[in-house]
């Protein structure tokens, strides 16, 4: 199998490779195609894989090209996981918002939609180009923000495309072992779960028929195990009755999150900036770059949601371990390739015949059969099937639906060229409310993405 990643000189890529390298997905792939537009960061990647220690009788041929169409060619499975605008775009998406007293997230909130803005036309031309030269690959989108940019690319790709993220299954693994009965890898049996990419609840446990969601929620010692149970607090779960995406914290704890990231020495993309302004080049020149590249990504892994960490409480050695979203990923190739069935969270429409008709069979009721969701999946050979869950809670279908909409009225904005669109995706976001400071972000992030304004030029 040829496997291509969008974005080959990204940070992560090296997480990747070493997961097809040994344990149940070595042999997968026999090449790995890294595309990217940035050479210098191709090189410094392929030089941390040259000195990665691996099995080199099961690690993949590797190829480098900043060539699109050559990189495409022959090619049976893409990963995309591109940001236009760098690491630097990350810092205005964050500081945008945080000047006009708001949230600064990367994927929540206003800076979402800015990086949505900037990476769905980029991920459009993608399955354009995949169409031509590659058109019965299918393609897993990491890109953030996943579920937006997913739904953008259904209308060109079908079922052929799916997002994923690694924040919801991580929960739901993390859940089962603090409750005493973890889950094979691939199976989702009993787990109820719904929602949108970084916006979905955990609302049952129930691997052997008998829901332990209760009982986890009541028990301090076991939530304190667990990232979400630190992060939100046994009261707050026991309120809401399931356990939330640790995302959710920017929307429970909003004023205490901008609080947090307004008094951090520099937001989380400027740090994130300034470790990779120092570390590509000195992977060209390190005679171990992998020992360097894995340093920092211990270091990064530190300094995640790190504004939630307010007392000092450090992250588990688990997390800090690397291994993610690469082995959900590869767990999607492997079933697409008949490598066996596998129940996976990820995003795909709402109705897996990709109706818009009210009457169609969905699998989050209340939502819209074309909206992709980010609900447990069956993928076989011929796609992702979401399975069927329980009805959202008023609150939860509530904050969904709101998000939704202002999701779709992002990707009017890229896809009809309507700046209007965008100033009310910005003004109806749960987490701006005002159609004044709308129109003062968008401007602010014009500012910033002098190319932005091409897209209702």
């Amino acid at each position: 199998m040829r496997l291509m990643i969008a974005g080959g000189g990204g940070f992560r890529v090296p997480l990747v490779y070493r997961a097809l390298c040994a344990g149940p997905f070595a042999g997968l792939v026999d090449e790995l195609v890294l595309f990217d537009v940035d050479g210098s960061r191709l090189a410094a990647i392929e030089a941390v894989l040259r000195d990665m220690p691996a099995d080199r009788g099961s690690a993949p041929a590797v190829v480098v090209s900043t060539d699109l169409e050559q990189a495409l060619t022959g090619t049976d499975m893409v990963f995309a996981a591109i940001r236009p605008g760098g690491t630097a775009g990350r810092i205005a998406d964050e500081q945008v918002p945080l000047r006009l007293g708001l949230l600064g997230q990367e994927t929540t909130g206003a800076g979402g939609i800015s990086y949505a803005l900037r990476s769905i036309p980029h991920m459009l031309q993608l399955a354009e180009a995949m169409r031509r030269h590659c058109p019965d690959a299918w393609l897993i989108n990491f890109t953030n923000p996943a579920g937006m940019v997913t739904e953008a690319l259904v209308p060109v790709l079908g079922r052929k495309v799916m997002g994923i993220c690694d924040s919801a299954g991580g929960l739901v693994q993390r859940a089962a072992r603090a409750a005493g009965a973890p889950l094979k890898e691939g199976t989702l049996d009993g787990v109820g779960y719904y929602g949108l990419n970084h916006l979905g609840w955990l609302y049952r446990l129930a691997p052997r028929g008998t829901d332990l969601l209760p009982a986890l929620l009541s028990d301090h010692a076991a939530l304190e195990t667990m990232e979400e149970g630190r992060l939100f607090g046994q009261h707050t779960l026991l309120q809401l009755g399931c356990l939330p995406n640790e995302y959710l914290y920017y929307y429970y704890q909003t004023s205490q999150a901008t609080e947090a990231i307004g008094q951090q020495r520099e937001t989380r993309g400027a740090s994130i900036h300034d470790q990779q302004q120092s570390l590509y080049p000195s992977l060209l020149k390190a005679p171990h770059p992998y020992k360097v590249w894995d340093a920092a990504r211990r270091s990064r892994e530190e300094g995640y949601l790190a504004e939630a960490r307010t007392h000092g409480e450090q992250r588990d050695e688990s997390d800090l371990a690397g291994g993610g979203y690469e082995r959900v990923a590869l767990s999607v190739m492997r079933a697409l390739s008949g490598g066996g069935t596998a129940q996976l969270i990820l995003n795909v429409p709402n109705s897996p015949v990709l109706l818009a008709a009210s009457t169609a069979e969905v699998a989050v009721p209340g939502l819209p059969a074309d909206a992709v969701v980010e609900v447990p999946c069956e993928v076989t050979p011929d796609g992702a099937s979401p399975l069927p869950q329980d009805r959202p809670d008023g609150q939860f279908l509530t904050l969904m639906q709101h998000v939704k909409e202002v999701e779709r009225l992002t990707i009017r904005a890229v896809v009809a060229g309507e700046r209007e669109a965008a100033v009310q995706a910005f003004a109806a976001h749960p987490l701006v409310g005002s159609a004044p400071l709308g129109r003062q972000l968008l401007e602010g992030y014009e500012a910033a993405f002098p190319g932005l304004s091409q897209l209702w030029a």
